[in-house]
């Protein structure tokens, strides 16, 4: 089962943008850009993407792809896949 990881574009300007280029070379994720995901509070403050429809939120760009790699490696652990 891959990943679903679903970014919003009006968090782009908080940096999520590259962030998403970068998922996105992984083809063993699916990564998802929505027009609103319904978050707008968080969406206004913080970069913030939704991993498998777990809320990931982070101070910076890198910080969020890091914990985003790291929920999905929990993800992955859950369903003895390989990491």
């Amino acid at each position: 089962m891959r990943p679903i990881i679903e970014f919003c574009t009006n968090n782009m300007h908080l940096g999520t943008d590259k962030v998403m280029k970068e998922l996105e070379k992984n083809p063993e994720y699916d990564v998802i850009e929505y027009g609103c995901l319904g978050y707008c509070g968080v969406c206004s403050m913080e970069p913030y993407a939704l991993v498998n429809g777990e809320l990931i939120t982070a101070q910076t760009p890198d910080q969020l792809k890091e914990k985003i790699e790291k929920e999905i490696e929990e993800y992955l652990k859950t369903f003895d896949l390989d990491v």
